[in-house]
């Protein structure tokens, strides 16, 4: 806090707003995407969230027309054809019946479990099934997946289990997954490609060695929150 201005004025002497209109062009389309977000939820609109973002991308397309085909060299095609083949591959699956083998497979499990521990091994294992799993796979689909395990397990009148908890398991789980592994967030994916462009690339291995230990002890953390809040607390 003793240095706060000084730390301003260099960064704005290093990193000056060189495209004012730019910045006005993007704020604008920000704010309408956010908007359009709370209408959505608000007012039911029938529109998708990812079509809500598209349509804030091509807004900020039209409104920026001069530049468009330097915009759209920049563009991680490689990345999003990839996140969308990972897409149709595990819807692909739910209708194959993974979903429907696994939901049945964890809820005999948890059926298993007698009556007052139930909860307990229910949220623990969603949390650290979705954050093992989507170290490995990509936490976005996985999560769409698990939420209809999820929800599932708390229709299931026999095994009493209310749908908060297992849903931060699930939110929490999923979420520190994706510090895991390089492939397991779009982020993590987005940011090594723009990265290896401008010469500092990093490998898969050199990720993970650093960002599975982190989520091993995140979730580790999460998981005491979730049983003192949940459990002991009730």
């Amino acid at each position: 806090m003793d240095t706060y201005k000084e730390d301003i004025e260099e960064l704005s002497r290093k990193f000056p707003i060189r495209d004012k209109q730019l910045l006005i062009k993007s704020t604008f389309c920000l704010v309408f995407v956010f908007l359009m977000f709370l209408m959505q939820s608000a007012l039911d609109l029938n529109m998708s969230m990812g079509s809500i973002a598209l349509l804030g991308a091509i807004l900020l397309l039209l409104l920026d027309r001069d530049d468009i085909v330097d915009t759209l060299a920049r563009v991680e095609w490689s990345t999003l054809i990839f996140f969308t083949s990972l897409f149709i591959l595990m819807e692909g699956l739910s209708k194959l019946g993974l979903i429907a083998f696994i939901g049945n497979c964890t809820e005999s499990v948890i059926a298993g479990v007698s009556p007052p521990y139930r909860l307990a091994f229910s949220i623990l294992m969603i949390l650290w099934v979705s954050g093992i799993a989507s170290s490995i796979l990509d936490n976005i689909p996985l999560t769409t997946m698990m939420v209809r395990i999820v929800v599932g397990l708390s229709q299931k009148q026999e095994l009493d289990l209310p749908l908060q908890p297992l849903v931060w398991a699930l939110a929490i789980g999923s979420c520190l997954g994706g510090n895991g592994t390089l492939i397991a967030a779009s982020s993590n994916l987005v940011c090594a490609c723009v990265a290896e462009r401008h010469g500092y690339g990093f490998t898969f291995t050199a990720f993970s060695k650093i960002g599975f230990p982190v989520m091993i002890w995140s979730m580790t953390i999460a998981t005491v929150y979730l049983m003192i809040v949940y459990v002991w607390l009730g």
